[in-house]
């Protein structure tokens, strides 16, 4: 007997299963049927193919053995054959869909077939055009329908598939596996050493989620994590070129004449310095004197600018089709958009320094592995204090139909600001200062918003208008001192 195919876990798995099944008295298990040949009842094969699918671990077919659990072996046309007619099966007849593996292996002097069959994160796996009740399961080494009460179990342990697990190529040779993806600045961004040779890639590959090589050696699939990551090019991904980042500057505070448009075309992974760098490049700048040297200077902080981005590039909608994440520059503001509204669990006051929620989880915390963004919780919290560092306007967080917005305002005197702005940098003032351990006064508020000492009764007027509005509340409710009174956010 040959040893197994290393890339294949599961075979060496099969080839100990087939062995004890062997063993006398001979024997099938729930994870592993042996047949002589194909059968011609298309309606069993499916059956069975739903019974292993269902069952924890999945299982395996091996074609080649008797009835009597003999290894006879099977020729290279029987081979072709039932993998074609496996294959098709698991496509085209069940629902969810599988995907099979196979491999031919050496046992006792016969060529068995081995078709694995993997578990369903989905469950129960049924006949397609069929309900619920027609799903089978493997019990006591043969495959039956499953009861309404083991189809409810199947319907706990089930797992909808997340849409980074999902895939965005078809299949590809593993050439192409490798090609597609540029893994080199992924590999500096963890920090990690380049694999030794392209077998070890692909593994790391796999690994990382990057790729699914449910095929073997033959070939694979790029998930829409690997793609959306590190595609040299998201054009040849049909289901993610409209997902690139567009930039549009425009020419005054409306959208009526564009000076520039430019669109991504690499992995957001890949192509997150590039499209920080070019964003930058197309803000206007300021002249700051600092330790008596005059330096030009963005109007909007960096760090504010890479934590909205990585935001607004991780918790989009992907399966709002047709459009992806926009940077739009104004002469007075910035905003940036991606599809999809907030989450239900979440209120726009209370984005920053909460714990967030994603709707893709894995790419978050590939961005967070990358250092692309900030840990949990304080990124927002670096961006607001980035935005009073620089003196602007409060961020202002947009949830219209369909899309989330959150916008930078440029520089605005006290005078300059809106009613609603003033109320907005008093409450997320006080977010700040509570999430620094700290509490707002009217002191702290008056440098924010670079009030002179002898217009303080302007603050005080602001923030009691924050009280009224439920937006901010007195640290300790029993402090009758207007002077000397500290305030934190209405949560708090």
């Amino acid at each position: 007997m040959e040893s197994g195919n290393p890339t294949k876990p599961w075979l060496l798995k099969a080839v100990s299963l087939l062995r004890v099944s062997l063993e006398p008295p001979r024997h099938e298990l729930n994870e592993l049927d042996w047949k002589a040949a194909l059968s011609p009842d298309k309606a069993r094969l499916t059956e069975h193919l739903s019974a292993l699918s269902n069952q924890a671990g999945g299982g395996v077919l091996v074609y080649g053995v008797t009835n009597q659990g003999t290894p006879g072996g099977v020729s290279e046309t029987e081979i072709a054959s039932c993998i074609n007619q496996l294959a098709n099966l698991g496509r085209d007849a069940l629902e969810p869909p599988i995907a099979i593996d196979h491999f031919v292996e050496s046992y006792q002097g016969a060529r068995l077939l081995f078709i694995h069959v993997p578990e369903s994160t989905t469950k129960p796996v049924y006949l397609r055009g069929k309900t619920l009740e027609h799903a089978f399961i493997r019990s006591g080494g043969s495959t039956r329908k499953a009861s309404r009460q083991e189809i409810g179990t199947m319907m706990l342990h089930s797992r909808t598939p997340k849409w980074e697990d999902l895939r965005a190529s078809v299949l590809l040779e593993e050439n192409d596996l490798a090609g597609r993806l540029d893994t080199e600045p992924l590999l500096r961004l963890l920090e990690r050493s380049t694999p030794i040779d392209r077998d070890a890639l692909l593994a790391w590959m796999e690994q990382e989620s990057f790729v699914l090589r449910e095929q073997g050696p033959s070939g694979g699939y790029i998930t829409n994590l690997g793609a959306i990551a590190a595609a040299r090019q998201m054009s040849e991904f049909p289901s993610l070129e409209h997902k690139a980042v567009r930039v549009i500057v425009y020419d005054g505070v409306n959208k009526a004449r564009t000076k520039l448009e430019q669109e991504g075309g690499r992995g957001y992974a890949i192509g997150f310095q590039g499209l920080i760098r070019f964003v930058m490049s197309q803000l206007p700048q300021s002249e700051v004197i600092e330790q008596a040297l005059r330096e030009k200077r963005t109007l909007y902080p960096e760090i504010a600018l890479r934590e909205i981005i990585a935001n607004a590039l991780i918790h989009q909608d992907f399966t709002t089709t047709g459009s992806g994440p926009l940077v739009e520059i104004f002469s007075d503001r910035i905003e940036i958009t991606n599809p999809g509204t907030l989450l239900p669990s979440k209120q726009l006051d209370r984005l920053i320094g909460t714990q967030p929620e994603s709707r893709n989880e894995r790419l978050a915390k590939a961005f967070r592995r990358m250092k692309i963004c900030e840990e949990r919780v304080s990124g927002l919290v670096k961006a607001g204090l980035e935005v009073e560092l620089y003196g602007l306007p409060p961020i202002q967080f947009t949830s219209p139909p369909g899309f989330f917005k959150a916008t930078l305002f440029a520089p605005k005197t006290y005078a300059q600001m809106s009613p609603n702005e003033r109320l907005d940098a008093c409450y997320q003032h006080a977010v700040l200062k509570f999430l620094s351990s700290a509490t707002m006064t009217n002191t702290s508020l008056r440098e924010r918003l670079k009030v002179p000492e002898k217009q303080r009764s302007m603050i005080s007027v602001i923030i009691q208008e924050a009280i009224e509005a439920g937006r901010i509340k007195p640290a300790d409710p029993d402090n009758k001192s207007k002077k000397f009174a500290e305030y934190i956010p209405y949560w708090a």
